[in-house]
């Protein structure tokens, strides 16, 4: 790509970056009405939409403005809904089969399983890099929420290594998720989440110039 820069040293883009990820992330993590992420639905809800689309980073203005429009419009009974609740769990939970799981390994292991050969190397990539798994995780690595989190994480700590985490361990699959949650989702707000997310990701990917070599996907 032609606008090829140096990601690491632009220090407003990875305040952006980190922004996104600490946005975004908690909502595939948290349980609607189980954790204390009141702040953030509270936040969402309240957002002038015209507004925070402009401000909203590496996303042209109508691509998010209907993303948050969506998150809103899933809001309005607001978050401790059973609709938004049970939404949530049958996405991300269970006990029944996830139309869309969260981890990339699903989409990029030929056996289609959680812990598979992707989540693996990016377990070693961390290892390498010295990136401790929080205490309280008890999930692969490569949840879409984790790996939101983690790309937040670098940007604001260790950006040397973000674009390599980037090209080589999130971007892969991000996409290709994300277009699957987007048509499984039955509730505005994850279907807006999804969108917002995949932009997101795709703004950061076209900014930064970032060429990803996509694996193949069995799912």
């Amino acid at each position: 790509m032609s606008n090829k820069i140096e990601l690491c040293k632009d220090a407003e883009a990875l305040a952006n970056i980190a922004f996104i990820g600490q946005t975004l992330g908690p909502f595939y993590l948290n349980d609607p009405v189980q954790d204390d992420i009141d702040d953030l639905f509270g936040a969402i809800a309240a957002l002038d939409i015209k507004e925070a689309a402009v401000a909203w980073p590496f996303v042209a203005e109508a691509l998010v403005e209907p993303s948050l429009a969506l998150m809103q419009q899933g809001l309005e009974k607001g978050h401790t809904d059973d609709g938004l609740l049970w939404e949530y769990r049958r996405l991300f939970v269970g006990p029944l089969a996830k139309p869309a799981p969260p981890w990339g390994s699903v989409y990029t292991d030929h056996e289609g399983v959680i812990f598979g050969e992707t989540a693996m190397a990016l377990r070693r990539w961390m290892i390498e890099q010295a990136i401790e798994r929080p205490d309280d995780v008890d999930m692969p690595d490569d949840h879409i929420g984790l790996m939101l989190l983690l790309m937040a994480w670098l940007a604001e700590n260790n950006p040397e290594v973000l674009e390599e985490f980037l090209k080589g361990h999130f971007l892969t699959w991000s996409t290709h998720f994300l277009k699957q949650l987007i048509d499984a989702t039955e509730q505005p707000f994850y279907r807006g989440l999804a969108s917002l997310t995949r932009f997101s990701l795709e703004g950061i990917q076209a900014y930064a110039g970032i060429d990803v070599v996509y694996p193949r996907f069995y799912r």
